[in-house]
């Protein structure tokens, strides 16, 4: 892509770019899962980055919590010492956006008045994440004024777009290093393996999404068995709902979101494994490893998930459900990259 002396030490920036925005995908988890997201009322990107100093300014952040819909509907019953705790988890996932932009900035500023950056379609990737991370910030403010006026918590399509900006920041990045560690070298592989992977990973972002709705609606809460749904394969509230709000049902429905959710993931699951053997018959090793990689991750998936709805939605598997996705995800872009007909 361009002078190959620099390609290392971009792509290891880029390496630990990619590991903090898997790190806040992670917090942001755990943010939701603990009903903190809400805890921080206002937006101040500058003045945001110092928590409450004193009791005064820790009474008055509590205040400011009081007046929304969350506390005087779910946490009614806090005292001070319990709004710190989630308060930490949201102050700890806001610091780590504010972070993540130096961790960009800083040494794309060394990189580039050093003249490392020599290829102008490497500037313009690079620029596109920085664009991208600064949307992702307003989405995720977006997001968090939707439960501050009407609603006890955020509303689930912005939920699944915040999710959705950080899947297109994750695949900017990696598909970067990709270009700059990987070389081009000729590969043997099918257009059925190639155009396959491009369906499938489409699947995949399309079952995160629909991750993002169920957590949003709190859907894996309702139905905790598997395989059916309480006593029926399709619960009859959902087909009842959507003879009367037809397609929206399928995105704003708590039962039909999760009955999608649950057998996409089914599919998925069995398709890849059908499909990864005859993708293991390639002789580029690294590809192999990254199938077996992508098979191993798919099964624990498929585990996390049956857990999670079993379970009631424990927040340690609820987490590594979520990681797991995104660590798939990464996974199959490898898979795709090295499968490319490349010269």
């Amino acid at each position: 892509m361009q002078n190959e002396k620099y390609n290392k030490p971009i792509a290891y920036w880029l390496l630990f770019g990619a590991f903090m925005v898997l790190t806040m995908v992670v917090i942001g988890g755990i943010t939701r899962l603990t009903h903190s997201g809400l805890s921080i009322v206002t937006w101040q990107p500058i003045k945001g980055v110092l928590p409450p100093m004193n009791e005064v300014e820790w009474q008055q952040a509590f205040e400011a919590y009081k007046k929304i819909p969350e506390y005087k509907k779910v946490h009614h019953y806090f005292t001070l010492n319990e709004y710190k705790q989630i308060f930490f988890w949201e102050y700890l996932h806001r610091m780590l956006g504010r972070s993540l932009g130096l961790i960009f900035l800083i040494p794309f500023l060394f990189f580039y008045f050093k003249g490392r950056i020599q290829n102008k379609k490497l500037l313009k990737r690079l620029f596109l994440i920085f664009l991208l991370g600064g949307i992702q910030g307003f989405a995720g403010w977006y997001m968090v004024k939707s439960g501050l006026v009407e609603n006890t918590s955020v509303d689930h399509i912005r939920l699944a777009l915040h999710m959705s900006l950080a899947l297109v920041i994750l695949t900017t990045i990696l598909w970067t290093v990709f270009t700059l560690l990987i070389p081009g070298n000729k590969t043997t592989n099918s257009r059925f393996t190639h155009n396959f992977l491009k369906v499938f990973i489409f699947l995949i972002i399309v079952q995160i999404i629909y991750g993002g709705l169920t957590a949003g609606l709190k859907a894996g809460h309702i139905f905790p068995t598997y395989p059916k749904m309480g006593e029926n394969w399709i619960p009859d509230i959902s087909k009842t709902v959507f003879k009367e709000e037809s397609w929206l049902s399928l995105i704003d429905f708590a039962p039909s979101v999760q009955f999608i959710h649950r057998w996409l993931g089914f599919l998925l699951f069995i398709v890849f494994l059908c499909v990864a053997f005859r993708l293991k018959k390639q002789k580029f090793s690294l590809l192999n490893k990254a199938i077996a990689l992508s098979v191993f991750l798919i099964i624990i998936q498929y585990l996390l998930g049956i857990s999670v709805i079993i379970y009631k939605v424990p927040i340690n598997i609820a987490v590594l459900h979520q990681v797991t996705a995104f660590l798939l995800f990464i996974s199959l872009l490898l898979v795709l990259y090295l499968s490319k007909k490349r010269i």
